[in-house]
């Protein structure tokens, strides 16, 4: 008996394997359920690290898929069947109809009509796993809309907070975590004013409404009012950052990072000493704000408590009670007597002090997670951001459900108002601003790539309307705040 050498058998092997396999995809009449259960038999021997439900549900995805092929492919072979009958039967005239022109007359409008069932099944389908796909096509249209103008670069440490002064010369500040807070000029990016007085992370600033002061909350539990005096240099020619390429987002380590000291913030004048400073908290002090005419300001604590002051004599005048944990944000209503607190406890607190005997709250409680901010827009409107990673518009009127939600794919740090415009801008967790109208549609995210934007945390943001140059300005735990010129009217024309 002939025995079979090594390289033959394995030879005979290889092709009844083959032979075995495409025998085991090949389609065959059986029904739909057992041709799905053999999809899955081919595919248990396969290492995947999706679990089987997600795995089950591609595969009756892709079912769908090839049945609607399947029909498509069995209707053409009709065409293709009613095209040569229609042939014989015109050859004795001596006229033949090809399959492209007939598709032209009849058989267009039959083919076009099986097609748009089709087209709009998948449509269906996928419309959910596309819409993420398309609405990324929108970053190129909402980089020529959001330019980068300016970074600001000095501070040692991530910055908390930003803000923009209300009175001539406008000028921008910065709240770092390295215990300073820093002026700068808009326009030249040049460190104008450096304050050193306290001795924790500043958290918060804010400018008075109508004079060269500054307030500033600080872990050190207290918050300092303290004066500035500037001057501006002459402006210079901007590079235009627009124009950096480089679309993909990359990760970029902390060496990449600013320096901190690059930009001679260590030359600026320094303030060391506040006119006051508010001592009455037992924790940190993470926010601090204004009332209305500047007479009056008002912190939020960990302490579970916030704080109205007298500013000429720093006594307490009210201690706000009520909150079950640390508060993280005050905002003060620009034309009234009212203050919003947020806190970890999931809720936000609206104080009244219109009336000097009544101080009334209202508890809105509509998050899931830590309220990281609540700020005062136009009308009787306030908008929530927390770390549920949703932001909601509110009616002062009607506590009981927001008029609008905004949901987004990460937490959502302090946000900002456009008060004339109507704009939301969202800075997050992942690095992230978008921008949202007052009804909850996204109008626009802010350009961020391996050249332009922030490369960690975006902690804060801040319009500044009337600047012809920048009008939005945002910070980060990156340690620059960074100047935007947000072309409006094309961002609500895009709308």
């Amino acid at each position: 008996m002939p025995i079979e050498s090594g390289s033959c058998a394995s030879a005979r092997q290889a092709k009844q394997k083959r032979k075995s396999h495409s025998l085991s995809i090949r389609r065959t009449n059986s029904s739909e359920q057992e041709r799905a259960g053999l999809q899955r038999d081919m595919l248990e021997g396969q290492d995947s690290k999706l679990p089987s439900a997600v795995r089950n549900t591609l595969l009756e995805l892709f079912g769908q898929i090839e049945r609607e092929f399947e029909n498509l492919y069995i209707e053409n072979l009709e065409l293709r069947r009613e095209i040569d009958t229609l042939n014989e039967r015109l050859a004795g005239e001596g006229q033949t109809i090809d399959g492209a022109e007939l598709s032209k007359g009849q058989l267009k409008t039959k083919a076009s009509h099986s097609t748009s069932q089709l087209s709009q099944k998948l449509k269906t389908t996928y419309k959910a796993s596309t819409s993420k796909i398309v609405s990324s096509f929108k970053t190129t249209t909402s980089r020529a809309i959001c330019q980068l103008v300016k970074e600001y670069v000095g501070h040692r440490d991530g910055i908390w907070d930003v803000g923009v002064a209300k009175t001539q010369p406008v000028v921008l500040g910065t709240a770092s975590a390295d215990h300073t807070a820093l002026l700068w000029s808009i326009e030249t990016g040049k460190c104008l004013v450096k304050y050193v007085g306290h001795v924790g992370s500043v958290n918060s600033i804010k400018f008075h409404p109508t004079e060269q002061v500054a307030l500033t909350a600080s872990g050190d539990q207290t918050a300092h009012i303290w004066r500035y005096i500037v001057q501006l240099p002459a402006p210079q020619p901007t590079a235009d950052c627009s124009q950096m390429s480089g679309e993909d987002e990359v990760e970029i380590s902390d060496k990449d990072e600013p320096d901190g000291d690059g930009d001679g913030s260590s030359d600026c004048p320094t303030v060391r000493a506040p006119l006051t400073s508010l001592k009455s908290h037992q924790g940190v002090v993470i926010a601090a704000d204004w009332l209305v005419g500047g007479k009056q300001a008002v912190t939020a604590s960990w302490d579970r408590t916030a704080n109205l002051y007298d500013v000429e004599t720093s006594e307490l005048v009210h201690s706000l009670t009520g909150h079950d944990q640390e508060l993280t944000h005050c905002c003060t209503h620009p034309t009234q007597r009212l203050v919003v607190t947020s806190s970890r406890d999931t809720t936000f607190r609206l104080w009244d002090f219109r009336d000097p005997s009544i101080h009334s709250v209202n508890v809105f409680q509509g998050h899931t997670d830590t309220v990281t901010s609540a700020v005062f827009t136009v009308g009787d409107n306030v908008v929530s951001g927390s770390d549920d990673r949703t932001v909601k518009v509110w009616d002062l009127k009607n506590m009981r459900s927001p008029i609008a939600t905004i949901r987004t794919d990460s937490a959502v740090n302090r946000i900002n108002v456009c008060v004339g415009q109507r704009i939301i801008a969202l800075p997050h967790d992942n690095r992230q601003v978008r921008l949202f109208d007052m009804s909850g549609v996204r109008l626009a995210r802010l350009p961020r790539s391996n050249r332009q934007g922030h490369r960690r945390m975006v902690c804060c943001s801040a319009w500044c309307e009337d600047h012809p140059i920048c009008n939005l300005f945002t910070c980060g735990f990156d340690r620059q705040a960074i100047g935007w010129n947000i072309n409006i009217p094309a961002l609500l024309q895009e709308k």
